[in-house]
């Protein structure tokens, strides 16, 4: 609809995988399995439930009569009892033991819990399919010698393949946090309006097995091993707030790779994919801008900043429970998901399709290089009898003058060839030009890039089959 306010985060970022996820059919139909969940387990522990009312209960869970659900919200202003009427609408056999003994969060908090568990596997995906691209990028491009920089200086060398190492060193480290907050993941499970289980123990006539059981039968039945010890009314808000730290970590680590390719597009270096009939400038027809990396950029920085919601939230919770974190918990969980998968979307594409500028390179490497080699050489001339002390010298007077001649002049640095000219150093310019082989000065990042790929990524990758078969597709 055209005259109202449509999220971007939908139209314009996340995919349609991300946003199911996040959708009224998702949640609903997921009530609907906690509430078939609940009976099952209910009847199992000797309660008098039919097998034709859960049956009846079964066939619906897909068929949301959302009609019946808003009309009867806007009487009695609670959204889960107006989904408990709908669904007896349907369900007239069963109507009298849906929601028997849970109250509103038994269906809520769970299936929250249900959603993030989804996302966070989605989340994983991408990144294994990111790391995937990177792995490949790194390998083809661990030999070429490359600039390193330090305070966005020149420093030693490295290689392309090595930095890219880097950038996957942080998705590593992403989805170890990931896999751990999936092992620890524990459903709310069927504790009651404050947590004490008391309608249950009414229910089971204070048989305490049997409500321990029917929390572990639960829990079972939706996915998870466990279900937490000792809740309130709700799940322990700090998880949301867990959850979004994760997901701040990762948009951490594309932020920085987004920054990086930024420098090195604006640098000539290497780039972001640049369409056929894409437009960079309205203004400047020449102009190749980075736009999907500082589209990650923007996005990365409102998943990060979007993490102090549930953190205060978490902090401000009274005894089992206030309303004052539903509305901010709907709105700040699903769009930190959906806004990192957003970034998602853009670093799977963007990885597997960089362009290198190899010529560029090379010539920036031969710029610097001179000043960085200049030991090297006078080491050489001194094996060959010269005077350490002098020589330095000669080294401090040609590089300035190299320097000023780059700086001042704008000219090129013609630094080796004072040196080759100075037959002070006694070495001629083919051992001069040989003790400046670029890939001299690259110590083991070749091979550390294949020991890291081999060693780190190519595990997880084994383990990820599945992942590689995600697509990324930009809408804008």
């Amino acid at each position: 609809m055209r005259d109202l306010y449509n999220s971007p985060l939908n139209s314009r970022y996340a995919s349609k995988e991300m946003s199911y996820i996040f959708s009224d059919n998702m949640k609903f139909s997921t009530w609907r399995k906690l509430w078939v969940a609940l009976a099952e387990g209910e009847k199992e522990l000797g309660l008098n439930i039919t097998e034709e009312q859960i049956e009846e209960l079964k066939s619906n869970i897909n068929n949301i009569n959302y009609d019946e659900a808003i009309k009867r919200e806007k009487e009695v202003r609670h959204d889960v009892m107006s989904h408990v009427y709908a669904y007896g609408l349907q369900c007239p056999s069963a109507k009298g033991i849906i929601h028997l003994g849970a109250t509103s969060c038994y269906v809520g908090d769970n299936t929250d819990i249900i959603i993030m568990k989804n996302a966070l596997l989605l989340v994983k995906k991408k990144i294994v399919t990111v790391i995937n691209h990177l792995s490949n990028f790194a390998l083809k491009y661990k030999d070429m010698p490359t600039l390193g920089f330090t305070h966005f200086q020149p420093a030693q060398l490295t290689t392309v393949g090595k930095r890219a190492t880097l950038w996957i060193q942080d998705l590593i480290l992403d989805i170890e946090n990931i896999d751990f907050l999936l092992s620890t993941l524990r459903l709310r499970g069927v504790k009651g309006t404050t947590g004490t289980q008391a309608s249950f123990m009414t229910l089971f006539n204070n048989n305490e097995e049997k409500v321990k059981d029917l929390d572990k039968i639960v829990a079972k039945k939706m996915g998870f091993e466990n279900s937490y010890g000792v809740t309130g009314q709700t799940y322990p808000r700090k998880l949301d707030s867990i959850v979004l730290n994760r997901l701040s970590e990762v948009a951490q680590s594309a932020y920085k790779f987004s920054n990086d390719l930024r420098l090195l597009q604006s640098m000539k270096e290497i780039e972001e994919p640049f369409e056929k009939n894409q437009i960079g400038s309205s203004a400047m027809a020449y102009k190749r801008n980075p736009m999907r990396s500082e589209r990650m950029s923007s996005l990365a920085r409102y998943v990060i900043v979007n993490s102090l919601n549930p953190a205060i939230t978490a902090a401000t919770q009274w005894f089992e429970r206030t309303l004052d974190d539903s509305a901010n918990k709907r709105i700040a969980v699903a769009e930190a998901f959906l806004a990192l998968d957003g970034v998602l979307n853009l670093y799977i594409n963007i990885a597997e399709n960089m362009v290198v500028y190899e010529k560029v390179i090379n010539s920036h490497v031969n710029n610097e290089l001179p000043f960085m080699a200049t030991e090297n050489i006078m080491m050489e001339a001194v094996k060959r009898g010269g005077d350490r002390q002098e020589l330095h010298e000669k080294i401090r007077i040609h590089s300035m003058e190299a320097a000023q001649r780059v700086k001042g002049e704008g000219l090129n640095n013609d630094l080796i060839e004072r040196i080759i000219n100075d037959s002070s150093f006694m070495l001629s310019k083919e051992e001069i030009l040989n003790i400046i082989d670029p890939n001299k000065f690259v110590g083991r990042a070749p091979s550390q890039v294949v020991e890291f790929i081999n060693e780190y990524v190519k595990p997880i990758i084994d383990d990820n089959q599945d992942a590689l078969e995600i697509k990324s597709e930009i809408s804008v």
